[in-house]
């Protein structure tokens, strides 16, 4: 053979692509959603409070005042976590020269920074969490979603053996609205999101859009936006989310209380290698037990 070829060609440079690619989910769209309020104590409290029911008010002229009996408010509270990651790399490791980051010291403890904000999401909607208080030896957790809501008005049952139905959203929405509250929000695992969608298939719903360019038309199988008797409310899916649960809220409803935000801790050097951590304290308020909702499959709820 006269022409030299790559096949005999010695001390080729390895192709190696400078991105690497981490398919696993970091999206968190409930701890997104709501809004943050800062707290100093690891016990923390909010007072709840309702108007009374309407009632039919006339007086005659110059009768005498009459009192009603006051209701004192309702005293809440909840608990903070600490969510911490911690990552070690040898001195070595940071040296060499790598494909697709600069420092592996840098890189791993940011992927632990999207890892440790899954942990906090599932922790919030993904395990009908129940608050501990804590000691030496355990760890505080806080009232997850699902613990935060009165469970004999707001948590609807669809049945071990029954899949989510149209009618378990619209009661859903319509205890919330009959409490006074006006959710906005759906959020759905995968499976219930297919369900969702086909909601659309009932006779008289379509939805076609129309490409602005070509004017072709297209039927699309998603919902995105539910209209509902009570209100539009926006549909979300959580890969997060408590299998067979269906979360019906206000986002403003919600806070993500935080006592220590997230940071990076640079651990203590004892030996050629580089020591850190990612730590974080939260806990949850929701404003008031009434204003949402939560669809459960009985077998599954966690309540």
């Amino acid at each position: 053979m006269t022409t030299f070829q790559t096949y005999e060609q010695v001390g080729i440079k390895e192709d190696i692509s400078d991105i690497i690619t981490n398919i696993t989910p970091r999206k968190t769209p409930f701890q997104t959603g709501i809004g943050r309020q800062k707290i100093w104590n690891t016990l923390y409290q909010w007072q709840e409070d309702s108007l009374r029911a309407v009632a039919t008010n006339a007086q005659v002229e110059g009768a005498d005042a009459s009192y009603i009996t006051v209701t004192p408010t309702v005293m809440r509270s909840n608990y903070t976590q600490i969510l911490t990651e911690a990552v070690q790399v040898s001195g070595t490791t940071d040296a060499v020269s790598t494909y697709g980051r600069a420092k592996e010291s840098a890189y791993q403890l940011a992927k632990s920074a999207a890892q440790v904000k899954r942990d906090l999401e599932n922790a919030l909607i993904g395990t009908a969490q129940t608050h501990v208080v804590g000691d030496d030896s355990t760890a505080r957790k806080f009232d997850g979603y699902q613990k935060l809501l009165t469970v004999s008005n707001n948590v609807v049952y669809s049945g071990a053996s029954t899949n989510l139905s149209e009618t378990d959203v619209l009661t859903a929405l319509q205890n919330c609205w009959t409490n006074g509250a006006e959710p906005s929000e759906i959020t759905v695992t995968a499976t219930n999101s297919t369900i969702i969608a086909a909601f659309a298939k009932a006779a008289g719903r379509y939805r076609t859009i129309v490409d602005a360019n070509s004017g072709n038309g297209k039927v699309v199988n998603a919902v995105d936006l539910y209209v509902s008797p009570f209100g539009e409310v926006k549909v979300t899916l959580n890969r997060f989310l408590k299998a067979s649960n269906t979360l019906v809220y206000d986002p403003d409803m919600w806070k993500l209380a935080v006592l220590r935000p997230w940071f990076r801790e640079v651990l203590a050097k004892t030996g050629d290698s580089y020591k850190q951590m990612i730590v974080g304290e939260f806990g949850l308020i929701h404003k008031n037990f009434l204003a949402s909702s939560a669809i459960v499959d009985n077998a599954t709820s966690g309540f």
